[in-house]
């Protein structure tokens, strides 16, 4: 499975690391996924998601 989350479809961005002499070398920043059981199936999804989902279902 991807690291994608399947509610917003949030998944790794590019960056790149920048060491003492400014060398530039590439690398991937990854979502913070967690699994979350939504109406009895395990779902991966992003904190930002998880957060939003807590904030409707109490209100």
């Amino acid at each position: 499975m991807s690291r994608t989350c399947t509610l917003c479809g949030k998944k790794a961005a590019r960056a790149n690391t920048v060491s003492h002499s400014n060398i530039k070398t590439p690398r991937h920043q990854k979502p913070n996924l967690q699994t979350v059981k939504m109406s009895g199936t395990k779902v991966k999804a992003c904190t930002t998601c998880r957060r939003t989902l807590n904030k409707k279902l109490s209100a």
